[in-house]
């Protein structure tokens, strides 16, 4: 029978715990944001920021616990980070919205609000089940005939101005002509809502209006020809409220960004940290046996996809017949599991690596070998990739989602996005990294790189042909490509490039280009093409340009290979001309501690 190191099930609880305790989180943070009122743009520009901060911290922190010896340390302190910075996220409150309507005054009293679909109509209707009203705050802007109608019908005498130049005499009563800014208040009762035919604009009924500041509910009405007013409103229904047009200059302008924000650093920090220094940590204990690593990454796998699944359900179940979905227990989903990584954690057991005499200079010495500057940019381009699928996936998922119409794929959307990253992990994930050791030591790091490239791109194109969110699911089956595989290689190789010393350091700059500057640079270019285009435009696009990357990339290594040989560095010393003679030769390393250049 096969022994167990039982130094390493600490390890795989690790993995195991954090992945299945930020899993209910990470996955649906840019549709929690959306739902909070943030544009594709918000949301772009601050996934952006973040791993420019994971960027900053996690080679900085890297050093930290490879100068004073303080791995483990640092590893739980930024486990309880964590937990801290991602559970006050529930309590964030959405941003104030304002929706544009236009009052029509008749007989009778309606709305009339445009930037709808058909959805918007059946759930204003839902929502007024049981002669149920909504209470809504607005300002409109009332011209001469509009303002003699609510002096007269509406007995609102306050607006019956005596003293204004510009009038017009009403009885005994003056008003002004000059159009004003009139606040009130209304109830309106959405069980009367009509969508217009071949229209984005829906009408709902007006009951009763208050001036504001006033105690008496009026009956609206105009007992003269049809009066028009553009109006703003805040409403309390959730379905009135997703119908903002907030700008994004004004959004910063909010506390409520800034609570997010700061939240969203702090949470994506504390991430960086426990991920990249926990690598390291792995395989300090793996010793010479780094191959085996994705023997231990694949129960991250585990947790996360099932996790995901059951968070994605939850959310459903617990938001049945809410407008907005209700993200509570998640979040104590969350906390519990982190708490319980931090415990299982805390009995890893291990010596760290002797710090190399100085890391900063062993560390400076890679970027002279041509191989490893093709494997930082390519670094870049697979994080701008990564970015687009973690950021802007489900984005584009609930895109269709609305364009669908009124399905159960709308009410079903979360536990669709949960069985997406199920699917992610078990169908692609979970194989990969426990292959990974024999599939790199048979193609070798380039060759794998450039299959990550290829797989990338064979993605986001099918995305890009979707019409119903839920044939995604078979696409995922290439995240085993998109993320085990690539995940594997970057960890694997910065591990082996290392000086002795520098392992965390090292992990800590690989994982700060990935995602500081490739995930950045994806999440802003992303959200900007979201704005300007629809997702299958977005996908399309990216899809092509992967594909030429692809291709320069074999190319670039084709040339690489027939003017280098492979060396490899590991144990003591590292070799600055170290490339490979071509990929079929590379990186035996995997399972063999030294090797020898070939002359």
């Amino acid at each position: 029978m096969p022994s167990i190191n039982l130094n390493l099930l600490p390890m795989k609880g690790h993995y195991f715990l954090f992945n299945a305790g930020t899993s209910p989180i990470v996955p649906f943070m840019p549709t929690l944001a959306r739902q909070l009122g943030f544009s594709s743009v918000v949301v772009g520009s601050l996934y952006t920021a973040l791993p420019i901060m994971g960027m900053l911290v996690k080679p900085t922190m890297g050093a930290l616990a490879d100068r004073y010896k303080c791995q483990k340390a640092l590893f739980l302190a930024f486990i309880l980070l964590t937990i801290a910075s991602f559970f006050p996220l529930q309590f964030v409150p959405g941003l104030p919205v304002e929706s544009a309507a236009d009052f029509h005054c008749h007989q009778i009293s309606d709305l009339k609000i445009c930037g709808t679909d058909s959805c918007v109509a059946d759930q204003l209707i839902a929502e007024g089940s049981g002669n149920t009203t909504i209470y809504c705050k607005m300002r409109c802007e009332l011209g001469s005939g509009f303002l003699q109608t609510v002096c007269r019908d509406w007995n609102w005498s306050s607006l019956c101005e005596k003293s204004v130049p510009v009038l017009t005499t009403l009885g005994d009563t003056r008003v002004t002509t000059s159009p004003q800014s009139v606040a009130f208040n209304a109830l309106l009762s959405p069980q009367h809502t009509l969508p217009l035919e071949n229209s984005d604009c829906l009408f709902t009924r007006v009951s009763k209006v208050q001036l504001a500041g006033g105690d008496v509910w009026h009956t609206p009405y105009c007992n003269t020809s049809l009066q028009i007013a553009q109006c703003r409103m805040q409403c309390q229904s959730d379905t009135l409220s997703d119908l903002t047009n907030l700008s994004n200059s004004q959004v910063i302008s909010h506390y409520q960004f800034w609570m997010f924000t700061s939240l969203l650093v702090f949470s994506w920090i504390g991430m960086a940290v426990v991920v990249s220094v926990g690598d390291a940590i792995c395989f300090t204990i793996l010793g010479d046996q780094p191959g085996k690593y994705g023997n231990q990454r694949m129960w991250g796998s585990v947790g996360f996809g099932l996790c995901v699944i059951v968070a994605g359900w939850l959310v459903d179940t617990w938001s049945a017949g809410m407008a907005h979905k209700d993200y509570t227990p998640v979040f104590y989903m969350m906390a519990v599991m982190l708490t319980l990584d931090f415990v299982v954690s805390s009995k890893i057991k291990y010596t760290q690596t002797p710090q190399a005499a100085s890391i900063l200079h062993n560390v400076g010495k890679m970027f002279k070998d041509i191989q490893v500057l093709v494997f930082l940019l390519w670094l870049v381009v697979v994080g701008m990739c990564t970015a687009l699928i973690w950021n802007f996936l489900f984005w584009y998922l609930e895109e269709l989602a609305d364009n669908y119409g009124c399905s159960v794929t709308q009410q079903w959307i979360k536990t669709l996005e949960g069985l997406v990253n199920g699917v992610q992990c078990f169908g692609g994930e979970i194989p990969f990294f426990f292959l990974s050791g024999w599939i790199l030591k048979k193609i070798g790091h380039t060759h794998a790189m450039s299959l990550v490239l290829f797989a990338f791109s064979i993605r986001f194109l099918l995305y890009s042909t979707l019409t119903n969110p839920w044939w995604c699911l078979p696409i995922e089956m290439l995240n085993g490509l998109t993320f085990g595989l690539l995940y594997a290689t970057m960890a694997s190789y910065a591990s082996l490039v290392a000086p002795p010393g520098t392992d965390t350091t090292v992990q800590g700059l690989v994982g700060a280009i990935f995602e500081g500057i490739g995930v950045s640079t994806g999440s802003f270019l992303a959200g900007l093409m979201f704005d300007q285009m629809s997702g299958a435009m977005v996908f399309r696009i990216s899809g092509l340009a992967v594909l030429v990357l692809c291709v320069l990339h074999i190319c670039a290594q084709f040339f690489i290979s027939r003017r280098h040989i492979l060396v490899v560095a590991s144990g003591k010393d590292f070799h600055h001309g170290a490339h490979y003679a071509s990929p079929n030769e590379a990186i035996h390393m995997l399972d063999e501690p030294t090797y020898e250049s070939f002359t």
